[in-house]
């Protein structure tokens, strides 16, 4: 069926012949909205909202540009108008009721950070590979500190390779000011991204091998062994954040301990290691959550713990038999 013909289908309001219009798009338009929100979630609420608003202007769209940079176009700006008015997760209390966790080195902000799992992305590893920095959870993290146009901007430059004059028209803007604004955004990028995520590796699977080990046989000191000194953990969406290897160990000396012992179901979110994690209680494993490391060059340079919320995402259970 050629375009054309799908196209008059669709505007004459065939729903089958918009769904098959837009239906190549979908995946990458959920990781442009997420890129842009930082939340799964809400990233899969704006892509419904950009395919209604396409299926309710179609017959308006004058194919200037092509059908997927007209999705963009709405997608982006369903964006930013989500983010003047998002009611945005809220920050949660420690709730784990036998543990009381040291007194972190700092609250952090992005609270509605949520993973994305590495199925979802496009391509087999290769092409997964190269979505890996655009995807990594510090990419992610730096977006959502930057201004909601900057943040377009710069995914729109710099990630999907848009011109600038191709997103000035988006952004219904001058060129000049989409340029000025890729310039803030790329300083503020700078403050807050470190290394990319490393591509994987025999090196690196032995080291996630150990970190599995050691975390499931609750050896606090050959985790701690395995990080870098300016180790960063969090745990969106409790704010609480240790930095640097002491903060961490204290931490982990807490949390990590004989008497709860876990059990990690292996996984990749935002092209990263990641493990669902499962607590040994009264004959059943419970899932306490996800953890997502960063691995910086032979060490692991941050660990990121979500919820058991989002194990479902990732094709994960809630429990498994012990």
């Amino acid at each position: 069926m050629v375009t054309t013909e799908l196209m008059s289908r669709a505007r004459a309001g065939d729903d089958s012949a918009f769904r098959e219009l837009t239906e190549p798009y979908r995946r990458e338009l959920q990781v442009h909205c997420y890129r842009m929100l930082g939340s799964i979630q809400d990233a899969e609420d704006v892509l419904q909202d950009t395919l209604l608003a396409a299926w309710r202007g179609l017959r308006g769209f004058e194919e200037r540009a092509s059908l997927r940079t007209w999705l963009y176009r709405i997608a982006t700006n369903r964006c930013i108008n989500a983010l003047r008015s998002a009611k945005r997760r809220q920050a949660k209390e420690w709730d784990v009721a036998d543990l009381q966790p040291p007194e972190p080195s700092r609250l952090g902000e992005i609270v509605w950070l949520e993973p994305y799992p590495d199925a979802l992305l496009e391509g087999g590893p290769e092409a997964r590979y190269e979505q890996t920095e655009a995807i990594s959870l510090a990419f992610i993290t730096a977006l959502q500190v930057l201004p909601a146009r900057q943040r377009a901007v710069l995914i729109l430059r710099e990630v999907l390779g848009y011109r600038a004059s191709e997103v000035a028209e988006m952004l219904d803007s001058s060129v000049e000011s989409v340029n000025s604004a890729l310039k803030r955004a790329r300083v503020g990028l700078q403050e807050q991204t470190g290394e990319p995520p490393a591509p994987e590796s025999p090196a690196q699977e032995a080291l996630v091998e150990k970190f599995v080990r050691a975390y499931q046989a609750s050896d606090v000191d050959a985790v701690v062994a395995l990080l870098t000194e300016d180790v960063r953990v969090s745990m969106p969406p409790v704010p609480l954040e240790y930095l640097g290897i002491d903060a961490v160990a204290a931490f982990y000396a807490e949390v990590i301990r004989p008497d709860r012992r876990y059990d990690l179901v292996p996984t990749r979110a935002n092209g990263q290691p990641a493990f669902g994690t499962y607590l040994r209680v009264d004959g059943i494993r419970r899932g306490t959550g996800l953890l997502v490391l960063t691995i910086s060059g032979d060490r692991i340079g941050a660990v990121t713990r979500f919820d058991n919320s989002v194990l479902p995402w990732f094709g994960l259970p809630r429990s498994l038999p012990d």
